[in-house]
């Protein structure tokens, strides 16, 4: 991605101080923000914050985007732009605006963002550390929207972590950043209740819809300085931890409760997903070991269908896999290696008529 050159910003921004000092007659002018953020849900944040800023009586701009550089992905390993970045860049936001360092602490990112004179940093889901020297730039500091209620699930996974949990209230939290993690004064939250059903991709897009209009609806406050004093400390003695997802996590064990798998599936669906490994036998009567990746599933705590403790029925559009506690996990949707999501049905109906286990 390209980035201007120290002069260069200087130009642009010397250019941008006349326009500014033109506006500021008139008494509208904007203060400059810093956009941080990677992913797609920071990407919908971004889009929230040009177009709020694109307004005539808007108290603000974005003036520079900040996300990680471009990762090589799909089959072909392609160096393709972050979600944010290609975000910026379809907005017609300037590219050598996007900044895309290693790491925050670089000296040459820290003097390009000193050029740019950010009155605010805004993050989300942006995924780097921010060093000492970098928070202290701008003068109205940088503010974090988190997907959770701080100060539960501080780290790299809340909205994961919760849905393994079994939460049936989340939320999403607007608060300063600080050195230690996730552990600034909050702003403000919204809370949002969560049924047996949502999966992490989906309640992470609502929480940070949710927190781009609180943050919007913040802005003013941030910006004047006054919610510095509104903020709330964060009660230290409450705080869980939300550590990084990690793919040796993903395999399902059916020796633990129906609720705890299935609430596994919800967690952990768009990524790393959820494995397990059944026995299918063959026409030997020897069992063959089948790799499957779980999608979505639901909980039963009965069966009237009779098998031993080890077989895997079917009812309904449903895999009936025994579980701990005479419960029962219904998949619904699976995938095979290399295959596409198939019902449990298809997956059924192709067996003809073999019998499926669960692995011991």
């Amino acid at each position: 991605m390209a980035r201007c050159s120290p002069p260069l910003l200087r130009r642009l921004f010397c250019c941008a101080a006349k326009s500014a000092s033109a506006t500021a007659a008139a008494g509208t002018k904007k203060k400059n923000i810093v956009f941080l953020g990677s992913p797609q849900v920071a990407a919908s944040v971004l889009d929230t914050l040009l177009a709020a800023s694109s307004s005539a009586d808007s108290a603000f701009q974005v003036a520079a985007v900040v996300t990680q550089p471009p990762a090589a992905k799909n089959r072909g390993r392609k160096l393709l732009p972050s979600a944010v970045a290609q975000l910026a860049l379809d907005r017609g936001f300037p590219s050598d605006l996007i900044f895309t360092p290693e790491r925050a602490g670089e000296e040459t990112f820290l003097s390009d963002l000193k050029e740019v004179r950010p009155e605010l940093c805004i993050t989300a889901a942006y995924g780097n550390i921010l060093p000492q020297r970098f928070l202290d730039i701008p003068p109205c500091g940088t503010v974090n929207i988190h997907p959770s209620l701080l100060p539960l699930y501080r780290g790299a996974a809340p909205v994961q972590r919760a849905l393994q949990d079994g939460v049936e209230e989340t939320g999403v939290s607007l608060a300063y950043t600080v050195r230690a993690l996730d552990a600034g004064p909050v702003i403000a939250c919204e809370r949002f209740s969560v049924d047996d059903c949502i999966k992490a991709p989906e309640l992470l897009a609502i929480l940070f819809n949710i927190g781009s209009k609180l943050l919007l609806d913040e802005l003013p406050s941030i910006l004047d300085g006054s919610a510095k004093q509104k903020a709330k400390p964060q009660d230290d003695s409450k705080v869980t931890l939300a550590p990084k997802m990690n793919s040796d996590e993903s395999w399902l064990a059916f020796n633990e409760e129906a609720r705890l798998l299935h609430n596994k599936v919800r967690a952990f669906s768009g990524w790393p997903g959820t494995r397990a490994k059944l026995q299918l036998m063959n026409q030997n009567g020897e069992p063959d070991v089948l790799d499957i990746k779980v999608i979505s599933t639901k909980v039963s705590t009965s069966c009237e269908k009779p098998g031993d403790e080890n077989e895997i029925l079917f009812s309904g559009n449903s895999l009936l896999i025994p579980c701990n506690g005479s419960t029962w996990l219904e998949v619904l949707e699976l995938q095979l290696p290399g295959k596409k999501v198939t019902t449990a049905r298809d997956f059924w109906n192709g067996l003809r008529g073999r019998k499926l286990l669960k692995s011991l």
